[in-house]
């Protein structure tokens, strides 16, 4: 506790250290929601299954910025067959079945797409549906007739026989307030029905209807083009990106410190060994070494994880280790171990290392955001984990369907955002600690 408190006290005379360590501790409890709420083995097959988002509209905006500019878009309305509302009479060897799907549309803007879902249950014959389409206006449109089976799906805004009739494409035509002019109608706003009439060949056959009026807007984040939820991406990649990150930066730091203090106690023939290979590795560029992994071998996030940590083991970071180890060695306490009988090993790890480590943490703390990054660009290149749902991983999307070229820039800036944000609050709390930690900052 004495050692805390005076750390504490020192940290609150920064409020940029506070700022950061907010930001930090936001991360980390999103990633821990994000673990417990969402397993990673759930994650791995919703994010691969195209059929799980299938109720999703395609590439919709966040809810809320359309609110906050005072837009009034339409979110996805599913209009089920209610049992109590079903109207059949029976025949000799079969039922006629009227189904009324009743909906409210009030929004300014028209839905993006519109689909009629249909499954016929207690019998393997199929089913004849007409669909007629009712207006508020009391106009009505037959949609033609469609050969059901087991479960069906009529995409009503691919109909081109219907987009033919309304003189554009049918989700926008069935909602326009007058659908035979050329110009963008405006939407007419009330109440809809679209009723369907079906000939069931089974006395005890029974038919499912849900008619989906896909949204303009879709949740906190929006849609992609394969109807998935970029909140999830967005939430798991934060776990991604901190484990990468943090597991970088602790195994090439931990490592790299070992490696410069025995170099440093043992010297002759295995620092000058040292040295050399760091040497050599200092001009090796890490991120075309990673591409080159990626494109002949893998792109397997925890195998880049290992080279990262292989290459940065031997990085320039052992010279300065060794600059701030050497004078250390010969200091009075290491003498004083060695005349009492401490082994090598004790040392180093005892009281050579502990002895700078005030001074790197600072360095280990803004060392993180720059391991997220990198992974983040992997991804953008189209090397990123082709089985988990980054951050980078959605910008590579974004980029491939031209996000920022149609319009889509939620798919764009939101990724962005917590690249950055996860930046900015590691470098403010590692300022901090720099200026706490540092000797002459802190007589500064």
């Amino acid at each position: 506790m004495t050692v805390r408190r005076p750390l504490l006290g020192r940290l609150r005379r920064y409020p940029s250290a506070v700022a950061g360590l907010v930001v930090i501790l936001f991360l980390v409890g999103m990633a821990i929601y994000t673990v417990i709420a969402i397993p990673y083995s759930q994650v791995l097959q919703d994010w691969r299954a195209g059929e799980h988002w299938r109720m999703n509209p395609a590439n919709a905006g966040p809810v809320w910025t359309d609110r906050l500019f005072g837009g009034n878009a339409p979110p996805t309305l599913t209009i089920s067959s209610d049992a109590a509302n079903v109207e059949a009479a029976g025949f000799e060897g079969g039922r006629q079945v009227r189904i009324p799907l009743t909906f409210d549309f009030a929004y300014d803007d028209f839905p993006s797409e519109l689909t009629l879902f249909l499954g016929v249950r207690g019998t393997d014959r199929p089913a004849f549906v007409e669909a007629t389409w009712h207006r508020p206006d009391g106009s009505e449109m037959r949609l033609g007739a469609h050969r059901i089976s087991a479960d069906d799906r009529i995409a009503i805004s691919q109909d081109r026989a219907l987009e033919g009739r309304l003189g554009r494409v049918p989700h926008i035509g069935l909602f326009a307030t007058d659908p035979g002019t050329t110009a963008r109608p405006d939407v007419l706003q009330g109440t809809y029905r679209l009723t369907l009439d079906a000939v069931l060949f089974d006395e005890e056959a029974t038919l499912d209807a849900a008619l989906v009026a896909f949204g303009r807007v879709h949740g906190i984040a929006g849609t992609d083009h394969l109807r998935r939820d970029l909140m999830v991406a967005l939430l798991w990649g934060t776990p991604v990106a901190l484990a990468f990150g943090i597991l970088a930066a602790v195994g090439t730091t931990v490592t790299t410190l070992v490696i410069a203090a025995a170099g440093v106690w043992f010297g002759g023939l295995i620092d000058a060994a040292i040295q050399r290979l760091t040497e050599v590795t200092m001009i090796l560029p890490i991120l075309p070494v990673l591409v080159m992994v990626g494109t002949l071998y893998s792109t397997s996030i925890w195998l880049m994880l290992g080279v990262v940590i292989a290459l940065g083991i031997f990085s320039a970071s052992i010279k300065m280790y060794r600059a701030m180890l050497l004078p250390i060695r010969n200091a009075p306490y290491i003498e004083a171990a060695r005349a009492y009988g401490a082994s090598d090993a004790r040392i180093v790890l005892r009281y050579m290392i502990p002895r700078i480590l005030p001074v790197l943490i600072p360095g280990f703390v803004t060392l993180i955001p720059t391991y997220v990054f990198l992974e983040a660009s992997l991804a953008v290149l189209g090397l990123g984990d082709p089985v988990l749902p980054t951050w980078g991983k959605i910008l590579n999307d974004a980029q491939m369907q031209g996000a920022l070229y149609n319009g889509f820039y939620y798919w764009v800036v939101a990724p962005a955002a917590l690249l950055m944000l996860t930046g900015l609050g590691f470098a403010l709390f590692g300022f901090a600690l720099d200026r706490i930690f540092n000797p002459r900052l802190r007589s500064a």
